[in-house]
Parts: C-alpha cells; structure tokens; sequence
C-alpha cells in the first residue's frame, strides 16, 4: 500500500459510496474500482460489498481503512515536523473551526497572521463543534477552536466569553416573550441547551415557535422582517443589523455567556508553526471584550 491507497480508502470508509468517493479524490469511478480490487487482490480477501445504498465494508475492509487512516496522520505528522526541524514559521497549519468564529473572526486573524508569516499555508475545515472534536480527535487538524463547553483530555484553553443576546425588529420585554412568535435555527447542542436553560430559568412554558430555520444568518433576516424574535451569540450581530439587542441573563443577575476554546494535544507545541499561531492567537483575542451588552 502506498500514500494514494490509504487516502483512496479512508474517503471511501467516510463516503460508503464509490461515485462520491472518486467525485472527492479527483478520479474516475473505474480508475477507483481497480485501484480498490489491486488491494483486494494484493490482500487475498474482500474488503467491500455492495449495498443499495452504496457499499459496506467487510470486518478486514474496517481494519484495513482504520490503518490507513492512522498511517496517514502519522505521515502528516513526519512532514509537519520534517519542516519545523529547520527552523523556519512555515509549512501548513491544519485548523478545525466552528462556524461561527470561522465567518465572524477568523479572515482577518488569519490575514493578519499570513502578513507576519507569509511562508505559511492554512488548511481549514469549519463545522460545528461536534464535528471539530472529531477531527482533534483523529489528529486530521493540529488546532481546533470550538463553542461551548467540551471534554478534552489534552490542552484547552479559553479563547473569548461573549453573551447570548436577545434580537428583534422592535424593542421588547422579557415579560412580552413567551406570547410572541420565536425563531428557531438548526445549532450545535451546547448552543441549543445555553439557550434551552436560560428559557426554563425565566419561564414555566416553552417558547411559541412559529418557524425553523436551516441556520443563524437566515434566523436573522426572519428577525429583520419583524417575523419573530430570536436569540443569537453576540459574536453574530453587527451595528448594521439595525435591531432591537439586548444582552441575557439568568435571575440571579449572571450574565448567559458562550465560551470559546483553544484546543490541541501537547506535542503539536514542538512545531514552531503552531506555537507562533498560538502566541498570535491568544494576543488577539485578549482584545476582545467578553460581552458589551
């Protein structure tokens, strides 16, 4: 097996669909089949069958993909530290970052860090937190930026605090809320239950939802159409926005806020790349303010 072998399968474990599995690898569907029954072949057994859905793996085709996947991250981290031993910031930082932070705060740091460090190249996937826990997990990104509150056995750091505020076209009360139409939005579950917890601490009954949305940016536009209101991370809203926004919290008078975490193994340090992203990273966002509202 070689480098190709092992990317070709673990695309097609994470696909189960061998049209999808050679639209993403850059390569024909025959091209892919015989480059999959040369493994069978070379193996003596089958890895795969069809499905009519797609395909499934045998228990070797399992065993088989989860090496290739672990060789993978293993030659990534060789390349990663080949390049740091001459000493030099360059080389690809691999990021995982939450949608949000990603639309909202992400460009301009990356910008401003690529202008310092021009001999460095980003490759970044977005999502939400759940899924970069995935990637940090399986060591496909060195650094992942997630919302809300997560476990990690490794090393998490807090980014910025920002407050869940409360949007409309015109000003309400909190007291008016539970009679007027909600919007609601497709969200990560810790976002879904910071805002779940701060309803059921001012509220006995559930808010009257009158519409779904698919995500945040669309949940506002509804709220800019006097449709409903909303509640939004303050990380989504502009001056330019031109609603009503008032910034929550529990009885008790504590502010609701969302957490963002820096999170990554230990060793990742050793690469001059990450840690000059790190130092940069943790400065520029001791500039932020936890919450204005």
């Amino acid at each position: 097996m070689d480098e190709k072998d092992w990317i070709a399968l673990k695309i097609l474990f994470e696909e189960r669909n061998i049209s999808r599995a050679s639209e993403r690898l850059y390569i024909s569907q025959p091209a892919l089949t015989y480059r999959l029954k040369n493994l069978e072949k070379d193996f003596g057994t089958s890895l795969f069958f069809k499905t009519k859905k797609g395909i499934e793996f045998t228990s070797e085709g399992i065993y088989l993909a989860e090496y290739a996947q672990d060789m993978l991250a293993e030659l990534q981290k060789t390349k990663d530290y080949m390049l740091n031993m001459k000493q030099e910031v360059r080389g690809t930082l691999r990021l995982g970052v939450s949608s949000n932070f990603a639309q909202y705060r992400l460009p301009k740091l990356l910008k401003k860090f690529s202008l310092q460090y021009p001999h460095v190249q980003f490759n970044v996937n977005t999502g939400w937190s759940t899924d970069i826990m995935n990637l940090l997990d399986t060591s496909a990104v060195q650094l992942g930026i997630l919302r809300g509150n997560y476990d990690w056995y490794g090393v998490k750091s807090l980014l910025t605090k920002e407050r869940l505020c409360l949007i409309s076209k015109t000003e309400l009360t909190i007291e008016e809320l539970p009679s007027r139409p909600f919007i609601n939005y497709k969200t990560d579950s810790s976002l879904k239950n910071l805002i779940n917890d701060w309803w059921h601490d001012q509220f006995a009954e559930p808010p009257r939802v009158t519409m779904e949305t698919d995500r945040q940016e669309t949940c506002k536009e509804m709220v800019k159409n006097d449709l409903g209101f909303s509640i939004l991370p303050e990380i989504c809203l502009q001056p330019s926005d031109n609603l009503f926004v008032y910034g929550l919290s529990y009885k008790n008078d504590e502010p609701v806020l969302r957490n963002t975490w820096l999170m990554y193994h230990q060793d990742v340090l050793n690469l001059s790349t990450v840690k000059h992203f790190i130092d940069f990273l943790n400065r520029e966002t001791a500039n932020i303010s936890p919450f204005n509202l």
